[in-house]
């Protein structure tokens, strides 16, 4: 047997594995999912394509919308029942309306799905406000966790030690909640409402800043999260010569998300009618998108930090912005008042939608 041979002979079997082999990995899916406010459904978005490619019907007045991390189940706080409803991913069919302590608004879910977290936007019992505690294995309410206050916006923190949850009241604390004891934990008191809000996470995976947007200002409060302190509060930018600000009567801005790689803030102006970026950790700013809409009011971004999803409940549109040009790309008509939005992560490429 000649050299050649030998070797033809060695790597016959090498190239029979290869081709029996997939050429890729299987991608995990990207999904946004769109509340509508005034409407009876969430909108499914395929980011690749920008098209709405599902909905969740029969869904009233929905206000907070996440997912399970396994991309099996989205969960909707619905405020015309008072009910944490719950989805099959596969059929989008609501298979489960869990009862809560009272009228609901934003939800966030742990990272390991067990426990999803509801704000309730009302005094329940001796308590000021409350976050009810929802165990996704039985899908029943086992607590409702004190706040100081009714509970507008909602968050869990990356390392899921801490829930974060504003109060939606003139009083304008916020609260922060220990996931362990299932008990208040601390809270700082701003001067206004607690709009949306946004956290940071260091190297280890705790978190580092609370960016929170407060009242009517046009801007947001930074938070040492572990000196529990207001450390900068930041304008956003005036508009220039030519442009024309859109009235809001409150809440001018409204909106806020971190990229995965903690490079980047992305902030809504409901009043410039824009998107604005700012660096990470340092808090400056980078570049504004001028939106084609009437209104910036929430916004998420995709987990590769390239495109943002900011919902415009309006002109009832969900507007896409490259993040790192800072242009708008894409404008998808969604239903009645879109507000909170989420991206849902599905693993392994399991198709939800066709």
């Amino acid at each position: 047997m000649t050299t050649v041979q030998a070797v033809q002979r060695c790597l016959k079997p090498l190239a029979i594995l290869l081709l029996t082999l997939p050429l890729t990995a299987a991608q995990d899916q990207i999904r946004i999912l769109q509340s509508n406010a005034a409407g009876d459904r969430i909108h499914i978005i395929d980011p690749v394509t920008n098209k709405v490619v599902g909905e969740i019907l029969g869904i009233e007045a929905a206000h907070g919308v996440t997912a399970s991390p396994d991309g099996s189940r989205i969960y909707v706080s619905s405020e015309a029942d008072d009910t944490l409803d719950v989805a099959d991913a596969k059929t989008l069919k609501v298979t489960k309306k869990i009862p809560l302590s009272g009228h609901p608004n934003n939800i966030a879910i742990s990272p390991d799905g067990r426990r999803v977290y509801v704000g309730i936007r009302q005094a329940v019992g001796n308590n000021p406000g409350v976050a009810d505690v929802i165990e996704t294995a039985s899908l029943t309410r086992i607590k409702s966790i004190r706040t100081e206050g009714p509970v507008h916006n909602l968050y869990v923190t990356p390392d899921g030690k801490n829930v974060v949850a504003g109060d939606g009241t003139a009083n304008g604390y916020v609260s922060v909640l220990d996931t362990q004891a299932d008990a208040p934990a601390w809270s700082i008191k701003l001067d206004g409402s607690i709009r949306p809000m946004t956290m940071s996470k260091n190297a280890d995976g705790s978190t580092r800043s609370l960016f929170v947007q407060v009242g009517d200002y046009h801007g947001f409060v930074v938070v040492d999260f572990k000196t529990h302190k207001e450390v900068a509060r930041v304008a956003l930018p005036k508009l220039p010569p030519g442009r024309t600000a859109i009235p809001t009567g409150s809440a001018e801005s409204h909106g806020m998300a971190v990229t995965a790689d903690q490079k980047t803030l992305v902030v809504c102006s409901r009043l410039n009618n824009a998107l604005y970026s700012y660096s990470l950790p340092d808090v400056k700013p980078l570049g504004g998108a001028y939106l084609s809409g009437k209104g910036c009011a929430w916004v998420t971004v995709t987990p590769d930090g390239k495109r943002a999803y900011a919902a415009d409940p309006v002109g009832n549109y969900t507007l896409v912005v490259d993040i790192p040009s800072m242009k708008e790309v894409a404008k998808i008509a969604v239903g009645q008042v879109p507000k909170r939005n989420f991206t849902m992560v599905i693993p392994g490429g399991r198709p939800i939608t066709q």
